[in-house]
């Protein structure tokens, strides 16, 4: 099957460019085209099937809608692994990397675009799966994200998100919730060179200190958490690489609104939907 996408849109690069260009996603445009191949790794796999709970068998000519795909990584999995005909969409310009990576791939089955989740250009009811990673929170009403993504999954179709969770009152009482009212509002190139300045010794105190009972103080280095959340068979060089991408992630976007996983399961029941599975940051569920 072929979802009928709104013809309303500037061709620019090969790519269908709907709505306002230049908006807030404007850092997530300029990290994943300078990164573009960083994440392109195989623990990408692992954590697609994981999220999701899918198998390949029931992705078999499916439309699987991915709403903030950014440079890939998870479009590289789902076209690569199975067989379901993929419309991925961004906001931002890494749709661009997105197809420097995986527009060979299967052609015949990548719909790449850019566009809102406040405005897909595909009729409601469209998508069998609608997958929707590492966005919720950067958005401006996540509420209405979430409506958003249930309008155009099918009914008795599945809509997967994860998002940063909300643990409790320490979850803000870190380096990052501290000091992104500034770092938010510095340029992206300047944003960048200041952690690439400061990475080694950041990264040095991070190993010392994660390996000693005040392995908590970490949160309060500007820093992504490397132990918590990176895979464990990274090369240093690697390590490198994604902790400045990821830093630069964690301070420049416009929006950064966690929640608690009981409230993100009311969003998705108030919105028409059949929760099957919570757990801390991630929910399941069905469109009735």
């Amino acid at each position: 099957m072929t979802v009928a996408v709104n013809c309303n849109a500037r061709i620019i690069g090969g790519i269908p460019r709907f709505g306002d260009l230049d908006n807030y996603s404007g850092s997530f445009g300029f990290q994943w085209n300078k990164f573009d191949r960083t994440q392109l790794h195989r623990h990408s796999s692992e954590m697609f099937w994981h999220l999701t709970g899918w198998t390949p068998a029931e992705l078999v000519g499916i439309d699987l809608l991915e709403a903030g795909a950014g440079a890939g990584r998870l479009s590289r999995v789902i076209l690569q692994e199975t067989e379901a005909n993929l419309y991925a969409l961004d906001y931002s310009s890494a749709v661009e990397a997105n197809m420097r990576s995986n527009g060979s791939i299967a052609p015949e089955r990548f719909h790449l675009c850019q566009a809102s989740i406040y405005d897909m250009p595909y009729p409601d009811e469209s998508f069998d799966k609608v997958l929707c990673r590492g966005v919720l929170q950067h958005t401006p009403d996540f509420a209405q994200s979430v409506r958003a993504l249930v309008s155009k999954a099918k009914h008795g179709g599945q809509i997967v998100v994860d998002f940063y969770e909300i643990r409790g009152w320490w979850t803000k009482v870190n380096a990052k919730y501290m000091l992104r009212p500034f770092t938010r509002r510095m340029s992206n190139d300047r944003l960048l060179g200041l952690i690439d300045r400061n990475l080694d010794w950041m990264m040095a105190v991070h190993d010392t200190l994660v390996k000693t009972p005040l392995r908590h103080l970490t949160r309060f280095l500007p820093l992504v958490d490397i132990a918590g959340t990176f895979p464990p068979d990274l090369t240093p060089a690697e390590r490198r690489e994604w902790a400045l991408l990821d830093t630069f992630d964690m301070f420049s976007p416009e929006f950064d609104n966690p929640q608690r996983t009981r409230s993100v399961v009311r969003m998705f029941e108030q919105a028409g939907c059949e929760v099957t599975f919570s757990a801390p940051g991630i929910v399941r569920a069905f469109r009735r």
